[in-house]
């Protein structure tokens, strides 16, 4: 049995999708980190609701570890160790990961794994980006950019949604999947869902040097009284 590791974008999306119709792994739950203060996804800054109607969408249940704001390294390994440890003593015996190529991302998976009897397994693993950004679409998958790295991408590129015209604009040197930290994303749709989570844009705020673009659950439409 497998944990997902989920960051709530396309790429842990995907990943879930080949781990079980590709590999055949038996994914059984999301492993998710929210920052308790704002109770939002950590990095991707979506909001604990939009990541709950995806695991319901996907029919799997949350692992959530909190972390506080403000969480050194050595905190965040303590709380992600704690939680694999459960894990494992449920027989969970593999993770997966989203990941595309970068080598000291994944040795440092593989390195805090060892030994915890849990193996990492890397789907997606040095897919040329562009053709599985293709692939992704192709595979009906739908997703917003909820933050951008203004150092490395345009911040109008926020809350845009990930399509074939997002990849044409792209300058030279951002990676198609954001690989190396341009944006990130929220999956709304995609291989596996069993119906689209609708959505609707919020503010965009510039905070701690990224950009964000917040998206909120659309509002239940009232049916007229008859």
């Amino acid at each position: 049995m497998a944990w997902m590791s989920w960051s709530t974008g396309k790429d842990s999306t995907y990943a879930l999708h080949v781990a079980r119709e590709e590999l055949g792994v038996e994914v059984v739950a999301l492993l998710t980190t929210v920052t308790a203060d704002h109770d939002r996804v950590s990095m991707h800054a979506v909001r604990r609701e939009l990541l709950e109607l995806q695991a319901e969408r996907l029919g799997l249940p949350l692992e959530v570890v909190d972390i506080p704001t403000t969480c050194s390294n050595a905190e965040y390994e303590s709380r992600i160790s704690a939680r694999l440890a459960e894990g494992r003593a449920a027989s969970v015996d593999e993770i997966v990961f989203g990941d595309l190529f970068l080598e000291d991302i994944r040795a440092y998976r593989e390195d805090r794994l060892e030994g915890s009897g849990i193996t990492p397994v890397f789907p997606l693993w040095q897919r040329d980006t562009r053709a599985l950004a293709a692939e992704m679409l192709d595979a009906g998958l739908r997703a917003r950019v909820t933050c951008v790295d203004p150092r490395q991408l345009d911040p109008a590129f926020a809350g845009r949604e990930f399509d074939r015209t997002f990849l044409d604009d792209l300058p030279p040197g951002v990676d198609p999947c954001g690989e190396r930290g341009e944006f990130h994303t929220f999956a709304f749709d995609g291989p596996g869902f069993r119906a689209p989570i609708e959505v609707v844009s919020g503010e965009v705020v510039e905070r701690d040097g990224f950009v964000f673009a917040d998206l909120l659950p659309a509002p239940t439409p009232v049916r007229p009284a008859r």
